[in-house]
């Protein structure tokens, strides 16, 4: 069995809702969501002219190879009506592969682990609430210390 980080997050319509919706689906057709960081509310990064995002970190134990997990996480945000206009605009869901095992993959569709990970604090506060000895395999530094050297100020408020 794998295990993976996975963010969930959205700012549009019942964001809760979505994130609920989104945690019911990834335990249908992923695998087990063994743990679940605390909901944090963000402001928009990329592009912040828009409304706050909720984001949550899982643990997920999955059979599922890594291109087959972004194939059913891509499914489940279409099932869930995401559409890719604007790059980092509103959405009302996405899920994103933070960490799958310690594995490194450079593949066209997918990179893992995720390239944005160390300077997006939305993504490292609940992942250190879960997992803060975690070893980023690539930058060799835990989630706790990428954390503390992350330069990104954006609100991430715990909720």
């Amino acid at each position: 069995m794998n295990k993976t980080f996975l963010l969930t997050g959205g700012n549009k319509g019942d964001r809760r809702g979505f994130l609920q919706h989104a945690k019911n689906e990834i335990g249908l057709y992923c695998g087990k969501i063994l743990q679940e960081s605390s909901l944090y509310e963000t402001a928009a990064w990329g592009k912040t002219d828009q409304d706050d995002f909720l984001n949550q970190v899982l643990l997920v134990e999955t059979s599922l190879p890594a291109l087959a997990l972004m194939k059913t996480i891509l499914n489940i945000e279409e099932r869930m009506g995401r559409v890719r206009e604007e790059k980092y605009g509103p959405r009302f869901i996405d899920i994103d592969i933070l960490f799958f095992n310690d594995d490194i993959v450079h593949e066209q569709a997918l990179i893992i682990p995720h390239p944005q990970i160390q300077y997006r604090r939305f993504v490292l506060e609940p992942l250190n609430e879960i997992a803060g000895n975690f070893v980023h395999p690539v930058l060799q530094k835990n989630i706790h210390t990428l954390l503390e050297e992350c330069v990104d100020k954006l609100d991430v408020k715990k909720i």
